[in-house]
């Protein structure tokens, strides 16, 4: 069982998502709030383990920003799932760069919610029309343009695996994977995001959503 937590100031949203999870079989809700704090001081005086996967509004009523609320949630080791109705780029890319998992949109079919929790309690990347929305709102974040192939590789790479175990993960030969990653290297700077090292990588992989906020980070060249 997926466990669940539930962070929106709608109770109508919670209710709907705890009903849908609970038809589901697989996915069972530990917690539903309106706030991250509220999360995290029940975890403490519970002592309840952190859930896998957290759905989060967008924006809550108490004052607090996306970015800082995913950093907490990431930082407190669950996945982030943005809840909301993506119409405000800026502010689901913020996200999506401090290590949320993807956004699902309010309007979806709540079936699609559930899904989405499964995908990312897998640990896949949830890579939908709503995340690739929001980053087209931005353009310096959309316009390097990488290739699927090129996507798997960087992923991969900027999450920390030397090059060699990056070739080797996704069946192809050293010098392919070199080349990949020289080609990322020259998109992005073509965009005016220069990512001459690893650690660089990384941050332009964190920007673009490709990996977790909380990746185990470069090692190796």
């Amino acid at each position: 069982m997926t466990r669940v937590a539930l962070i929106d100031d709608h109770e109508s949203v919670r209710l709907g998502l705890e009903s849908a999870c609970a038809r589901s079989g697989i996915h069972t809700v530990i917690y539903s709030g309106s706030a991250v704090r509220g999360y995290l001081d029940w975890r403490a005086f519970a002592r309840a383990a952190p859930a896998d996967v957290v759905v989060l509004d967008l924006t809550l009523g108490d004052g607090t920003t996306v970015a800082e609320n995913v950093v907490l949630i990431v930082g407190d080791g669950s996945q982030v799932i943005i809840h909301s109705v993506a119409d405000r780029p800026v502010a689901v890319r913020e996200a999506l760069a401090a290590g949320a998992a993807g956004i699902v949109s309010k309007s979806s079919r709540i079936d699609d919610v559930v899904s989405a929790i499964a995908i990312v309690a897998s640990g896949m990347p949830l890579d939908n029309v709503e995340w690739a929305s929001a980053v087209e709102g931005d353009r310096a974040f959309a316009d390097a343009q990488l290739s699927a192939r090129e996507r798997d590789v960087l992923r991969l790479y900027a999450a920390g695996l030397p090059l060699k175990a990056v070739a080797d993960r996704l069946g192809i030969a050293y010098s392919t994977a070199k080349e990949n990653i020289t080609r990322i290297r020259v998109k992005y700077v073509e965009v005016g995001r220069p990512a001459p090292t690893k650690v660089d990588l990384l941050r332009r992989a964190m920007e673009d959503g490709l990996v977790a906020g909380d990746a185990g980070g470069p090692g190796g060249r």
